[in-house]
């Protein structure tokens, strides 16, 4: 049995949200600091190092808002776990990046982020069976981080509530809030990743999610500085929907067609592919028909689609285990991959769907911004 991802609903000031995060989930926060420590150390820091390094990024996340670092802090508190721990769950690829600057080395994507595909979709209320958006996606990751997975629900008194498909400690990354908009991101990578020390992606993402309105979340998207590229598509319950192909210093638009977007892991947009390189390939070479396949699939399924034509496209398995849903296998490197969750959003009824390890499981839990989660009938095979 692969059980549901865990429900944890908080709320209070941004200190407590955190604690009451950390507390209800203690062993999934530290099996996340298990699966990422230890980079640090291979790369020469020692504790006091490591600590240092990491006090100092979280001062950047600090500047950024003061308010993240606090829930942060919960979070360490409540987990029994240190701060400098939790930061680096959220701010894994850019502390590895600074870390690796501060010992004048090469400042490149670890061979762990091959693990990190994703294919994901909007359908647009013109193609929409009931006239409303549909957002989702597969995330493709460590296998293991079934183990970390969690819906974390943010009851707020100072914007929006929020519900996110997210590991343990972090602060989103899928999701949807009470405003209805949605945001999901997936990897892509450049020659100028790294050109620049920029705000963590995980922050990126919970900041779109504070927005009560739709333009503030695209400011978030594209006018925030990053580290590293990353691919953001962002909707809102209002009809519209916007795929932005992040470098650290730019983002490029890529608008819907035919009432659908659909992005895996390389750059498409014109405009981006004549002023960036394209320099994941070599890391995630079936993206380029992983996005093929989900578009051709929703076309079939005709003029007007539902959330079961969203699941069965990212069900696909063409050209398994390097597929859009990806069982369990060792990739290159040796780490255990696989499609870790499948989620579904429709922000006007508030509910997210998700189904963990989709390629060995066909149960979906649905989660709400108002209601309990509740199990769904199995999908159709």
């Amino acid at each position: 049995m692969i059980e549901p991802i865990p429900f944890i609903d908080v709320s209070g000031t941004p200190y407590e949200r955190g604690r009451q995060h950390g507390a209800a989930v203690p062993g999934r926060v530290k099996r996340s600091i298990e699966l990422y420590g230890g980079q640090l150390g291979e790369l020469g820091y020692d504790a006091a190092a490591k600590s240092a390094l990491i006090r100092d990024f979280a001062k950047e996340i600090e500047a950024f808002g003061a308010h993240y670092i606090e829930e942060l802090r919960g979070i360490a508190d409540g987990a029994g776990v240190a701060l400098e721990d939790v930061v680096m769950i959220n701010a894994r690829t850019e502390v590895i990046a600074k870390a690796r600057l501060l010992k004048n080395k090469p400042i490149e994507l670890g061979e762990d982020e091959a693990d990190d595909g994703c294919t994901g979709a909007v359908i647009l209320p013109e193609r929409s069976a009931t006239g409303a958006v549909i957002h989702g996606q597969n995330w493709d990751w460590k296998a293991e981080c079934a183990e970390t997975a969690i819906v974390l629900r943010v009851r707020r008194e100072d914007g929006p509530d929020i519900l996110t498909f997210v590991e343990a400690g972090g602060l989103a990354r899928s999701g949807m809030n009470s405003a209805g908009i949605c945001i999901t991101a997936n990897y892509l990578e450049s020659d100028r990743d790294f050109s620049q020390l920029g705000v963590p992606l995980a922050l990126i993402r919970r900041k779109v999610l504070e927005q009560e309105h739709f333009a503030f979340a695209i400011k978030a998207v594209a006018g925030t500085p990053k580290s590293c590229s990353n691919n953001m598509m962002i909707s809102t319950v209002q009809g519209f929907a916007i795929d932005f192909e992040c470098a650290p210093d730019e983002a490029f638009p890529i608008y819907p067609a035919d009432g659908l977007i659909v992005h895996a892991n390389h750059w498409v947009g014109a405009v981006a592919l004549s002023k960036v390189k394209e320099a994941g390939t070599p890391r995630v070479p079936d993206s380029f028909y992983r996005d093929w396949r989900v578009k051709k699939l929703l076309d079939e399924a005709g003029g007007k689609l539902g959330v079961e034509d969203m699941k069965a496209a990212f069900f696909d398995d063409f050209l398994t285990p390097h597929s859009v849903c990806r069982p369990p296998r060792p990739n290159d490197t040796g780490n255990l991959s696989a499609t870790v969750a499948m989620v579904v959003m429709q922000p006007a009824l508030g509910v997210m769907e998700v189904c963990p390890l989709p390629a060995l499981n066909r149960t979906f839990t649905r989660y709400s911004l108002s209601e309990e989660p509740r199990s769904l009938a199995q999908a159709a095979e």
